[in-house]
């Protein structure tokens, strides 16, 4: 008699482990199957996904350290602070990074016991649809499942002809346990994760270089944006280098070269220590066996879903980088939600229109809604109103007074469209607006709210009033 349960989540990454707590919490019967990607020295089931083991924490973790490292070879001496000459330990850089996804990886563990949700050692496959549900085989196990929730994220896009050791060529996972500072390092993708570990690698001395295919710098950004970033990142020592065409790349026993052709059509070739290449993501939906059952996948390799999170079949559900929209950790975890609350009969909700981004560079970048070049092609009347952190008296302070927090609002019902953010704690201040445009928030509003003095959210209550032309400060 196979195990039988109410809700059978495949994947625990971010998606999948809310997905199983918030469905347990309901009242459902619940595991979880992980099936243990990123190695465990007990060979335990590695909970938290991609972004917990070799993505968001543990970059934020290398991201941190080698800002303080920056921050006391650069900027310490302006603030008449005097240590001298600062070095770096890489092997401990790596070992507090590693020692902090081990606290966060048990922890979710410890979330599973006290929310008594079922854990599940095991690559979980279709096997198919009986009275009781859908039966799933997990190892060596078949278990059956009234509701199956697919959360099984995604992996690193590789180019052809550029074998991934992660040792000289790293994606994600190499790139966040490379054990010395290289010399020259190289990096295909201007993305998020290109820019942050460029970013890491640059700041504990390594000479980096960026090598973009597209002809525009963060193309999703606000173009305004994109053009500050690109000014501050070059300032900052990376080379980033636009409209590329990749062409060989030779690895050779202590290094990598890439030959590829400039914007202008120019060969050139790039000799570094270490080749970083971060070109996207694939969803990981090889396995699942969803020919035999039906389950309908794109031609991106996506499972198709509906807006809430159905699948073709009934009781099947698919959330987070296995279905359509942005790759981001929190939004798996809100459609996590929504889909164990509509399970319950609930009123389950996500609104994909009020999703932050970030990037966790220096200065941190992040946005919420539309951008000014989405509302000019939709034709939308809006208003703007755009604030430099350099008048803000926070920033000032900090030494840090890079960058601006730029919003927009439709020009007869004041609805704010979008706010976008390049500046210290971009990744906090974006919350404010977030709250804002959920509750169909107007510049008005928070334009009209106390913000306590002196802090950088007062640069986006300046915003606001900037968008009816009276800001205070500025």
């Amino acid at each position: 008699m196979s195990q039988q349960f109410d809700v059978l989540v495949i994947g625990g990454g971010p998606g999948g482990y809310v997905a199983a707590i918030r469905a347990a919490q309901l009242g459902f019967k619940t595991a979880c199957c992980e099936s243990n990607p990123y190695a465990d020295p007990k060979g335990e089931p590695r909970l938290g996904g991609t972004c917990l083991n070799v993505g968001c924490i543990p970059s934020k973790a290398l991201l941190h350290t080698s800002h303080l490292f920056e921050e006391a070879g650069h900027s310490f001496a302006d603030q008449g602070i005097s240590v001298g000459t600062p070095k770096i330990d890489v092997s401990k850089m790596i070992a507090r990074k590693a020692k902090i996804v081990d606290q966060l990886t048990g922890g979710i563990k410890g979330l599973f016991k006290k929310n008594k949700v079922t854990l599940l050692n095991g690559h979980g496959s279709f096997v198919g649809q009986v009275a009781e549900g859908w039966q799933v085989k997990v190892g060596e196990e078949i278990v059956t499942a009234k509701q199956v929730i697919v959360a099984t994220g995604s992996s690193a896009r590789h180019l052809p002809g550029i074998p991934v050791d992660n040792k000289l060529v790293c994606d994600n996972v190499g790139a966040l346990d490379i054990d010395a500072v290289p010399g020259k390092l190289a990096v295909i993708g201007a993305g998020v994760i290109g820019l942050e570990m460029g970013s890491v690698w640059r700041r504990v001395g390594a000479e980096v270089t960026v090598l973009e295919a597209l002809p525009d710098f963060l193309a999703a950004a606000d173009q305004d944006v994109a053009k500050e970033a690109l000014k501050v990142f070059k300032k900052q020592g990376l080379n980033i280098q636009l409209g590329v065409s990749i062409g060989e790349v030779k690895v050779g026993k202590k290094g990598v070269t890439v030959a590829y052709k400039d914007k202008d059509g120019n060969d050139q070739k790039l000799e570094a220590d270490r080749l970083i290449v971060s070109v996207g993501r694939v969803p990981n939906t090889d396995g699942l066996n969803a020919e035999a059952v039906g389950l309908k996948i794109t031609g991106r390799g996506m499972i198709e879903v509906d807006g809430h999170c159905r699948t073709n079949l009934p009781g099947v559900w698919a959330v987070g980088d296995v279905v359509r929209g942005p790759m981001l950790a929190h939004k798996a975890m809100e459609e996590a939600v929504m889909v164990a609350e509509l399970m319950a009969g609930q009123a389950g909700h996500c609104n994909f229109d009020t999703i932050p981004w970030v990037i966790y560079t220096s200065p941190e970048i992040a946005w919420v809604g539309k951008t000014e070049q989405q509302l000019k092609a939709e034709g939308v009347a809006y208003k703007v109103g755009k604030i430099p952190f350099m008048a803000n008296g926070r920033a000032l302070g900090m030494g840090d007074p890079t960058g601006f927090v730029k919003m927009l609002a439709d020009a007869a019902t004041d609805r704010i469209l979008g706010v976008h953010i390049i500046g210290a704690n971009a990744s906090e201040l974006i919350s404010e607006a977030v709250v804002a445009m959920e509750f169909a928030g107007c510049s008005e509003d928070l334009a009209r709210i106390c913000h306590a003095h002196p802090t950088l959210s007062e640069v986006v209550h300046e915003a606001a009033l900037a968008c009816d032309k009276r800001p205070l400060h500025f």
